[in-house]
């Protein structure tokens, strides 16, 4: 019988890449000169457990690599190297290689060692060089006089090789740490008849001659130590001047020496560790997502507590439905229905809370993100986080992360200005990002906000004009112009830096936001700085909409796009172009848009006066989407029509309704550019429409 230890790597990749991230915000923290050796003993601890995981998965590669880096760790915990910020940067270029090394494995792809083997060299040459204050350490192989032996006992239940360790791997650990004689114990292995391949029957006594601790000892059978009984004695010196405590000689009858005798093999591990398959063509390996979440006991408490308030209410409303139908019954039928509609949002909204996590989770990678960045442009940044434990749904959290990235590196290579500019400015030398979140409604507000000099409005607006992206006399107010960064391709950098342009790429960071349900501004004061605002819904799952009847057919609007509905004065009704009709609303004209137009909807409304205008808003832009009436508002949970059917222009989801049938939940900025409504003010409308709205 063999065991299949592949239903163990997910368990163990997620655990690596969280251990990944403790000891990345721990080496961020570290001070050269003032570390902290809780600091360094959490981030020893990630690497060993890390180290010990891939040993016994037979992800040699990931072993032997952070076998090197532990060992570093190892030194600087044990005072016997000064950590300096070499020593820093070398152990998060660690990091992030291993973060390659393990996407790569759980991608079931053969990870490319080009980058571990050449850090593998630069810490064998750390390794190798003296410290400043004090030698390295001498090799642990060498017996070292007066140094500390201790005798361990290690008998592992019979079950071990079912838990996916294997004894072999301890015992090369325990021989890194100093000189090992090594006594195997057969006594309990049966007849031959009787053994199992995937049952351990062995056990061992070692002598250890080491400069190490007790700690450091257990910490090698930490992976086992309730699936085994150990003991570590302090006995001597056992390869040093005292003499060594010897077995008694009932165990020396019983033991045989691995090293001397071919009478007694260790049982071969029951399923031999299982490297992913290798796919023929490699590609490049990223993180994947996280398919599980860490619940709060809490949060289990409450849902149950939720379910058992559903069943009950369920077994009053089954009683009722037996008994005779009378108006008090009637009455007790009511009162139990809407007990059920209670209930069922209580579990829903506790179900929605299993899904949000604290914005941290994103957070935490900008901290080492700002390091690298501020390092290789010479600048000094201070980096403020806000509102870190504001919650939001994981998926939410996952997609808004790369959008995040580009806004904040954007932000220090174009948005802060170099030390000596900042210092000729009055300025405080040291530039500041700070990331905000907060709740706001129904949505979720996040803020990057930078202390540089701020957009160059004058510049934007040159290049806009010189791309003839708007026209040269074209009047916009410096929102309005701030806006175009986020046009495709758009850049007022005369060179290309191989970190940011502010303003390349910004059209894909709003078109991921947008994606999302969400939206993205910015607003800016030379000389003081930046912010960009994103607005996103908390959930992607579910979505409070306003239900609208055009036709026969019945849409949803998101209430976040929806700034009012009205009914249509004629009289501020005008036509521009060949069919565009535009009303005016309070100074502004709001584009109309004849949803059953757009969606080739027969036997609508389509006189204006009888009609209903719903004014939605998306990225600064209003429009009015034409309605034959407003019916109800309501949560919806949101069915993805890609996952389901397929993409459709103009509609983000669908739903199903109370009554069973199928609604489809409009996209309003899809809406646009399906209708081929172009922004009024900005690079997007034709100049004749433009000079046509100017003279109404």
């Amino acid at each position: 019988m063999s065991i299949d230890l592949s239903q163990f790597f997910e368990v163990f990749f997620e655990e690596s890449f969280e251990g990944l991230d403790t000891m990345e915000a721990e080496l961020l923290n570290l001070v050269p000169g003032e570390e902290d050796l809780e600091t360094i003993n959490t981030i020893f601890r990630a690497a060993h457990s890390i180290k010990g995981g891939s040993g016994t998965f037979g992800f040699s590669s990931v072993a032997d690599f952070t076998h090197v880096l532990e060992t570093l760790l190892d030194q600087i915990r044990q005072g016997e190297r000064v950590l300096s910020t070499d020593h820093v940067n070398l152990l998060l270029k660690a990091v992030d290689c291993l973060r390659g090394l393990l996407a790569a494995l759980q991608g079931e792809q053969e990870p490319d060692l080009t980058e571990a083997d050449s850090l593998k060299v630069q810490f064998e040459h750390v390794l190798g060089m003296k410290n400043e204050t004090q030698a390295s350490k001498p090799q642990s192989q060498e017996p070292q006089t007066g140094s500390n032996t201790y005798q361990i006992d290690f008998k592992p239940h019979h079950h071990l090789f079912k838990t996916g360790n294997e004894p072999l791997y301890m015992i090369s650990e325990l021989e890194e740490l100093g000189e090992l004689e090594t006594t195997a114990f057969y006594d309990e292995v049966p007849e031959i008849t009787d053994l199992s391949s995937d049952e351990c029957f062995l056990h061992w006594r070692f002598f250890l001659s080491t400069s190490h601790d007790e700690k450091t000892i257990k910490e090698v059978f930490e992976w086992v130590e309730d699936d085994a009984d150990i003991t570590i004695e302090l006995c001597g010196g056992l390869f040093g001047n005292d003499e060594p405590i010897q077995p008694n000689q009932g165990e020396i009858s019983k033991a045989v020496e691995l090293e001397e005798s071919d009478s007694i093999k260790v049982a071969e591990l029951p399923s031999k560790p299982q490297q992913p398959a290798a796919n023929k063509e490699k590609k490049p390996a990223s993180t994947p997502e996280s398919t599980s979440i860490r619940v709060g006991i809490d949060k289990v408490d409450s849902l149950i507590n939720m379910v058992g308030e559903l069943v009950i209410t369920q077994a009053m409303l089954n009683q009722l439905s037996e008994q005779e139908i009378t108006p008090a019954t009637i009455t007790l039928l009511q009162e139990g229905l809407a007990q059920l509609a209670h209930n069922t949002r209580d579990l829903q909204e506790n179900v929605m809370r299993i899904r949000m996590l604290p914005i941290n989770f994103v957070f935490s990678r900008f901290p080492r993100l700002v390091r690298d960045i501020a390092q290789k442009l010479n600048k000094q940044v201070e980096l403020k986080l806000i509102g870190e434990q504001t919650e939001l749904d994981k998926t939410v959290m996952e997609k808004i992360s790369d959008p995040m990235v580009h806004l904040v590196r954007n932000s220090l290579d174009h948005g802060l200005e170099t030390v000596e500019q900042r210092l000729a400015a009055g300025k405080d030398p040291v530039g500041t990002v700070t990331l905000n979140a907060f709740h706001q409604g129904g949505n979720i507000v996040i803020e990057i906000m930078d202390d540089g000099q701020g957009l160059n409005t004058k510049k934007i607006k040159e290049k806009a004009i010189a791309n003839q992206l708007i026209p040269a006399d074209n009047h916009l107010n410096n929102d309005e112009i701030n806006e175009l960064i986020f046009m495709p391709g758009f850049s007022t950098m005369d060179e290309v830096s191989d970190l940011s342009g502010r303003g390349v790429g910004m059209d894909v960071v709003k078109r991921n936001i947008q994606s999302l349900n969400g939206s993205v501004e910015v607003t800016s004061e030379p000389g003081v700085g930046s912010t960009f605002t994103i607005r996103l819904p908390l959930t992607l799952a579910i979505l409070d909409g306003q239900l609208v009847k055009v036709a026969q057919h019945t849409y949803i609007i998101p209430l976040i796009s929806i700034v009012e509905s009205l009914q249509i004065d004629i009289a501020k009704v005008s036509r521009v172009g060949k069919n565009l009709d535009v009303l005016r609303l309070r100074d502004e004209y709001i584009p109309i848009l004849r949803l059953y137009d757009i969606f080739n909807h027969k036997n609508a409304i389509e006189s204006l006066d009888k009609t209903l205008l719903v004014v939605v808003e998306t990225d600064n832009q209003k429009v009015g989407l034409l309605v034959d009436d407003l019916l109800s508002q309501q949560q919806v949970v949101i069915k993805s029509l890609e996952a389901n059917y397929h993409k459709v222009d103009g509609v983000s989801g669908a739903t199903i309704l109370g009554d069973g049938r199928v609604s489809l939940i409009v996209d309003v900025s899809g809406l646009i550019k399906l209708s081929g409504l172009k922004k009024p003010g900005s690079q997007e409308l034709t100049i004749e429409t433009q000079a046509t709205l100017e003279a109404l």
